[in-house]
């Protein structure tokens, strides 16, 4: 069975589920995990019954599927997500990301919890992701391409959709939210980095790291997707005034900037332009 296969089965089963067509998904990574309370849900689907989904194995990633809506926009929230280091491929990473096109959404938002090198930034500040640097080494995009869901060579000029971080920073704005603007590089994990890695990945132009999402986006871009990203920045990475940091203090510290980044999210999906038939 090919990836488009496998994709496809996916979606019949959860047509079966899911009576109305999605316009936005929503990765509640780190950071976002109680977004599921504003959920007005219809349905929820455990990712081990669907077929060919991975399984999220990381603390605070429940590992389910949720149909439903956010004031009068139908979403599918996926509650975790799936990471290189748990030993998914970059194929398995994007299937469901995949999926989400073909149930007919057209956003997807991404969350996550980064540790920022810019020295602008403080631990607790929500940055919105404004481009990427891939250093995973892997790429979804790899090996035969579909044209059912995209093209070949996908440009990335803009991964992350310019109109939706203006709403995002007029949103911030108007509810009195302080946002910061950075470039996310991706690595793989599970390790964090250590001081002459964060020099380098500084010195490369980025302003914050993070062991998700890139791969993500690459997959949504080349399916089509308008795609929003925001971090938590969870702890700092200054190479010359570096802290050991604790899985445990990082969920610590998003979980402290929950509601807020909560209530933002919230704001922009009822907002987002888009049907809300």
């Amino acid at each position: 069975m090919n990836e488009l296969e496998k994709i496809m089965e996916s979606v019949r089963f959860l047509k079966t589920k899911i009576q109305k067509t999605p316009e936005i998904g929503i990765i509640l990574g780190t950071g976002l995990g109680k977004f599921a309370e504003k959920i007005e849900v219809d349905n929820i689907i455990p990712y081990s019954s669907i077929p060919h989904f991975p399984v999220s194995t990381v603390q605070g990633h429940a590992g389910n599927l949720i149909s439903g809506r956010i004031g009068d926009r139908k979403i599918l929230a996926f509650q975790g997500r799936f990471h290189l280091y748990e030993g998914y491929s970059a194929k398995e990473i994007a299937l469901p990301i995949r999926v989400l096109k073909f149930l007919g959404a057209r956003i997807l938002l991404e969350s996550n919890a980064a540790g920022g090198m810019n020295p602008l930034f403080r631990t607790g500040d929500l940055v919105i992701i404004t481009d990427h640097i891939n250093l995973t080494g892997c790429n979804p995009l790899t090996g035969e391409n579909f044209e059912e869901i995209g093209v070949r060579f996908p440009d990335m000029s803009n991964p992350y959709d310019p109109d939706i971080i203006e709403l995002a920073e007029k949103i911030a704005v108007e509810e009195k939210i302080p946002v910061k603007k950075g470039v996310l590089v991706g690595l793989t994990g599970p390790n964090l980095e250590t001081r002459a890695e964060y020099r380098f990945l500084r010195a490369i132009g980025a302003d914050m790291v993070c062991m998700s999402t890139v791969v993500e986006v690459i997959a949504a871009v080349h399916a089509g997707l308008k795609v929003f990203g925001i971090s938590v920045i969870s702890d700092m990475c200054l190479p010359d005034a570096l802290k050991v940091a604790t899985f445990e203090e990082i969920l610590a510290t998003a979980s402290s900037v929950e509601p807020i980044l909560t209530h933002l999210v919230e704001k922009i999906i009822i907002n987002v332009p888009g049907s809300k038939t």
